[in-house]
């Protein structure tokens, strides 16, 4: 039960509202659990990967709570093509992570797009999908987050070819398409909404890897699948 209200307790008072959206942001976008996918999938070939249930997804560091200005709306934007592994699994990550659900969009509506640029025999489709909706709010969390105006965005720090991926190579180079490789992203998930008129965001270090296959096997990379958030290839 509250206490009696204080000068100090009604200055808490009037936070609660802050403290509950940062919570709403941080807890709700995040799904109860999260699709992993290891090296053993892809070196075993395609279409067999098994998806191995994860743990609590958020695993990061604390949010930070801070006020700042409203950033622009997001709208599903196709990914652009590359045949650059690196610079085509930032553009994944940014596409996975950037989303507004003030828009009037839905999270299929921002899935698809990464998908589009997904593995073209079709076989990691189903994977990829299971992957990209634990990485984005369910339709009931993105119910509630649409009355708060919630949008995402990231920002990468490092986009590095995981040390374990030369050994992941030589284990699956008989089932493994030429030009397939793994960058694991490193960066800064934020999340800003609105409470009563105020701007507020969260800020929290992410981490994950993107498995692709580029040139030769494709003129223009694809994206594979994604391991579960803040489990990346070591």
């Amino acid at each position: 039960m509250d206490e009696p209200a204080t000068p100090s307790a009604s200055r808490s008072g009037e936070s609660r509202p802050r403290r509950v959206l940062a919570v709403v942001i941080v807890a709700l976008v995040v799904a109860a659990g999260f699709i992993g996918v290891g090296v053993y999938g892809l070196v075993h070939g395609p279409g067999t990967g098994d998806a191995a249930p994860g743990g609590p997804g958020n695993t990061g560091s604390p949010a930070l709570i801070v006020t700042a200005p409203a950033t622009p709306g997001a709208s599903p934007v196709p990914v652009a093509s590359t045949g650059d592994p690196e610079q085509f699994a930032r553009r994944v990550a940014v596409a996975v992570f950037t989303w507004d659900t003030a828009t009037g969009y839905t999270p299929s509506d921002y899935i698809q797009q990464v998908v589009n640029v997904g593995d073209p025999s079709g076989n990691e489709t189903p994977g990829l999908a299971a992957d990209l909706a634990d990485y984005l709010p369910n339709t009931a969390a993105w119910a509630q987050l649409r009355q708060y105006e919630t949008r995402q965005w990231l920002t990468i720090d490092t986009a590095t070819v995981p040390s374990s991926w030369k050994q992941a190579l030589q284990q699956g180079q008989a089932t493994l398409l030429p030009g397939t490789t793994a960058h694991t992203i490193t960066g800064t998930r934020h999340r800003a909404g609105v409470w009563d008129g105020e701007p507020v965001t969260t800020a929290e270090q992410v981490s994950f890897t993107v498995f692709e296959t580029c040139q030769p096997t494709y003129p223009t990379c694809r994206v594979l699948r994604l391991t579960q958030l803040d489990k990346p290839l070591p």
